[in-house]
């Protein structure tokens, strides 16, 4: 009859759709758009997305200034998104993650008393240049002896950066014309306290690099990646010398300028490893008590920036957390970049970056490619989504409470391409279980229709 045909032709059009072939045009082909040559490039081609440099992408990788003057998620369709926020600079840049900090310090001094914004205090002394030039001179006169790290406020690569020990070394630089800004293409400088104690290794400073994935600020949802990585200076630490880029930068950038740089092993550690040094050393509980403060330092500083920061629901953000720790294990917040460096300096820096992007793509889903509902994705885990996210102990362990904080930072990915597969067959399984249910939906409905039409 037409109408069973009618009924048939829903079903197999629904399958159709859930098996992406819709009305027989076969599955959408993902285009991207980037004119960055590196890991980025290399995953998304290997995915089988297509490279154009007109419109018509799906995905763009683009750089921070795009974003800023020519953005606009009205033109674009919903399925499209792009790799930055258009206020990301409110946590990237050096003074205005700096000012947000304060403000919400301030907020919650107001809201829940005096010690509630010690959860605020894991960021040097930091004054933006020549804003706050007056505020700072108090405090370094209140400081004798202290030492001053210079920044320029956008850049990166250690670039720019130089020790101050002295106003009048500060007087000097107050009489270049960076410092007054006349010309808006030159950078403003923050000047922040350097940390004179942290943590060594082997004689030789250090600080961390850890990725954290926004999907979105409205609500504010972030994923963490378990593995990161120690970027080491090549020379041992020392105060005697305040101009040695090699000492005092950790930069891969500034290091591997260096005359004994080996480019093979270059002048990093994963983040495992540090986490089973720092165990090992100082014990579990000390290791667990930094990383439940680095944990402190990820979510305040979002929760810090979230409302001035715009959302739009195509754009995404993979950022850079910089952080040292000194001798007392109390991790500080140096610096987060929207752009960190996805071009790999060692081959094993290449995988780790490569498994780092593949497992970003997933986590987006772009394409289609999991269920949705997963709180770990290769390496990531879904750490935040409006609240805390937990999950229940693993079958067999046992713990003070039922559930813990989905956070495993230093945690193990060895397993990440098995745990990929394993979302990719969970998929595949619910969409096969979606169209047994329609066919079966769909042949009860015929099923009544003929018993209707037989008993007129």
């Amino acid at each position: 009859t037409t109408a069973t045909t009618t009924a048939t032709s829903m079903g197999n059009e629904f399958v159709g759709q859930q098996q992406g072939d819709s009305h027989s045009d076969g599955p959408r082909v993902m285009k991207f758009r980037t004119h960055f040559v590196n890991s980025v490039f290399d995953v998304m081609t290997h995915f089988g997305w297509i490279h154009v440099d007109d419109d018509s992408w799906d995905v763009y990788w683009c750089d921070v200034g795009w974003i800023r003057e020519s953005f606009d998620g009205r033109a674009l369709a919903d399925h499209a998104r792009v790799c930055h926020f258009p206020t990301h600079y409110e946590l990237t840049r050096k003074d205005h993650m700096a000012k947000n900090l304060k403000k919400m310090r301030r907020r919650l001094e107001k809201e829940n008393g005096r010690g509630a914004g010690s959860k605020c205090e894991f960021m040097p002394e930091t004054f933006w240049l020549p804003h706050d030039y007056g505020i700072f001179v108090e405090e370094f006169r209140r400081r004798p002896g202290s030492v001053w790290i210079m920044k320029p406020v956008g850049s990166a690569q250690g670039k720019g950066i130089f020790l101050i020990t002295k106003l009048s070394e500060l007087m000097d630089f107050r009489r270049d014309d960076r410092f007054e800004q006349k010309d808006s293409t030159k950078p403003s400088y923050i000047v922040q306290r350097y940390l004179p104690n942290p943590y060594l290794v082997g004689g030789k400073k250090f600080d961390l690099r850890i990725y954290v994935l926004v999907t979105s600020y409205q609500p504010l949802t972030f994923w963490l990646y378990r593995e990161g990585f120690a970027r080491f200076s090549q020379h041992p630490f020392s105060m005697k010398d305040l101009s040695n880029t090699f000492v005092h930068l950790t930069n891969v950038a500034i290091q591997k300028t260096a005359k004994d740089y080996d480019k093979a092993k270059g002048c990093k550690w994963l983040m495992s490893q540090v986490k089973r040094y720092i165990k090992a050393i100082h014990g579990a509980d000390a290791c667990g008590k930094m990383l439940e403060e680095m944990d402190n330092i990820i979510i305040t500083s979002l929760q810090a920036v979230q409302p001035v920061m715009f959302s739009d629901k195509h754009c995404f953000e993979l950022y850079g957390y910089d952080i040292m720790i000194d001798n007392d294990l109390k991790p500080w917040l140096i610096e987060v970049n929207a752009s960190p460096s996805l071009t790999a300096d060692t081959a094993s820096d290449y995988k780790f970056k490569y498994g780092l992007l593949e497992d970003m793509f997933t986590v987006l889903n772009i394409d289609g490619r999991r269920c949705g509902d997963e709180l770990r994705v290769g390496g990531f885990d879904l750490m935040w989504k409006n609240g805390p996210v937990y999950y229940p102990f693993p079958e067999g362990k046992t713990g003070s409470s039922t559930i813990v904080k989905n956070s495993n930072l230093g945690g193990d990915i060895t397993d990440r391409k098995e745990h990929l597969l394993g979302i990719h067959a969970r998929l595949r399984e619910q969409q096969a279980q979606q169209k047994r249910n329609t066919i079966h939906s769909i042949s009860s409905l015929n099923s009544d229709i003929t018993k209707r039409t037989s008993g007129k």
